[in-house]
Formats: structure tokens, C-alpha cells, sequence
């Protein structure tokens, strides 16, 4: 029996594609009709509808149309070394998508952005990477910079994670103490270790420390970061302790 030919509408209810599109890969000679009746009415044969619903399968695999007219042109094996790649780049592009939305949960649940590693794999830097940077451009020139940079690169991992887990322990207790007066003795006493622990990676001058205080003061990422530790307002705490501490050490 010969196959019957099958028109726009019935390509469209089989396929659920639209007409408008079938118009369009028409014109740019990506899938064209079997035959034009007398009236311009395009049709279809059985084989065509396959090669249709490959090109919808290679669209669905993120192929471009200039990529899949270019597919549509080899071979069978050929084809098939093709979508095995693809296969693999979805499989990255599926993996990356899982550690952002890892990362999104970790996120809306409160962790700060620069704790999160959503843009480890991505051509962007890390975050941490570019707090870095900005930190070597704003004070690269300086003498403390100098110290701080040659000082972290003799630790180790190890001995590095230890020394910003110690500072973090500090914020941790100045943040308990934030109903208290930022000059009283308990949160003057934690400055002063925030101090040391400080010197440990730089020399920390006054002209420094109030540098440092007004960043967690007024840079919008420190203010985030801190809110961590359970107060909005640890930033600014933080910022009236440094001063106060840098005041009192200038006047004796």
C-alpha cells in the first residue's frame, strides 16, 4: 500500500512542533516538505517524520541548527562519535548544575556567599580568589601586604585553615558579647587577641587597623559575611571596637 502522505497538521499533532517552526527550518533548508501540491501546501512522507524527529531529539541535546544540518550530513557511526561527546558534556554541565544547587541551598539556609564555592567551577575565580586579588591590588604596595603575602606562603594548607579558624573563634565570642559596651573590658580583651592573632600574619599599625575596621564597617560583602555568626550588627560592633581600641592605644 503506498504511504500516505502527511500534511503541516499532521506533522504538528504527531510532533507537537508548530507550524511556524516547520515553516522556518523549511527556509533555511534544514527540513524540507516531500512534495508542494499545486496550491503551495507542503507534505510530508513516513521517512521525513524520522529525520523531523531527529533534528528535535539533537535539539533537545543542545545542538545548534547549524550544528544539527552539519550531523544530519555523516554517517551513522560518525554520528554516533558525536553524540557520545555531547553525552559527556551534559554529564559536566548536570554535574556543575548539582554543586550550584548544593551551594543555592547552602545559601537560602544562611551560609555566607564567601563560605560557598559557586563559582569554583565555573572560568570565574572562586570568591575567596577574589577577595585576594582585590586585597594584593587595594594594598599590594604596602609593607604589611608584603609580610601578610610572604608569611601565608610559607603555611601550609593545614596551618592556614588553623589560623582563620582561630580568628573565626574570636568573631564567634565578640559576637556573644555584642549587648555589651564595645570599650568594656571583655570585648577589648577579645580585640587585643584579634590583634595578636592578626600579627601572627602582618604588622598591624594603627593607620592598618582602622583600614580594616572601616572594610567590615562599610564594604556590604564583610557586613554579609558577618551576619553569620548570628547579628546584623556585628559589623558595625566590630568597627567601634577596633576604633576604640586603636584610640585608647594612641593615647598612652
Amino acid at each position: 500500500m503506498k504511504k500516505p502522505l502527511l500534511t503541516v497538521k499532521d506533522i504538528v499533532q504527531i510532533t507537537g512542533i508548530t507550524a511556524r517552526t516547520l515553516h522556518y527550518y523549511d527556509r533555511i533548508d534544514l527540513f524540507k516538505p516531500t512534495h508542494l501540491t499545486e496550491k503551495g501546501y507542503r507534505l510530508y512522507d513516513r521517512s521525513s517524520l524520522e529525520k523531523l524527529q531527529t533534528i528535535l531529539l539533537l535539539k533537545e541535546l543542545e545542538f545548534s541548527l547549524k550544528d544539527i544540518a552539519d550531523i544530519l550530513k555523516l554517517n551513522k557511526q560518525e554520528q554516533k562519535q558525536i553524540l557520545k561527546k555531547q553525552r559527556q558534556t551534559l554529564l559536566s554541565r548536570k554535574q556543575r548544575l548539582e554543586n550550584i544547587m548544593t551551594v543555592l541551598d547552602e545559601f537560602v539556609s544562611g551560609n555566607d556567599i564567601s563560605n560557598l564555592n559557586i563559582l569554583n567551577c565555573s572560568s570565574v575565580l572562586p570568591l575567596k580568589e577574589q577577595y585576594a586579588n582585590e586585597a594584593r591590588f587595594i594594598y599590594g604596595e604596602t609593607e604589611a601586604y608584603k609580610v601578610y603575602s610572604e608569611t601565608m606562603g610559607n603555611l601550609s594548607v593545614d596551618e592556614k585553615e588553623k589560623r582563620f579558624a582561630d580568628i573565626e573563634e574570636i568573631y564567634k565570642q565578640i559576637a556573644c558579647c555584642i549587648h555589651q559596651d564595645p570599650s568594656s573590658d571583655e570585648v577589648q580583651r577579645l580585640i587585643e587577641e584579634w590583634k595578636e592573632n592578626l600579627m601572627q600574619f602582618m604588622t598591624c599599625d594603627a593607620e592598618l587597623l582602622a583600614c580594616i575596621a572601616h572594610t567590615y564597617k562599610f564594604d556590604a560583602r564583610f557586613k554579609s559575611y558577618f551576619n553569620q555568626y548570628g547579628h546584623e550588627d556585628l559589623a558595625d560592633f566590630l568597627y567601634s571596637s577596633i576604633i576604640l581600641n586603636i584610640n585608647r592605644e594612641s593615647s598612652q
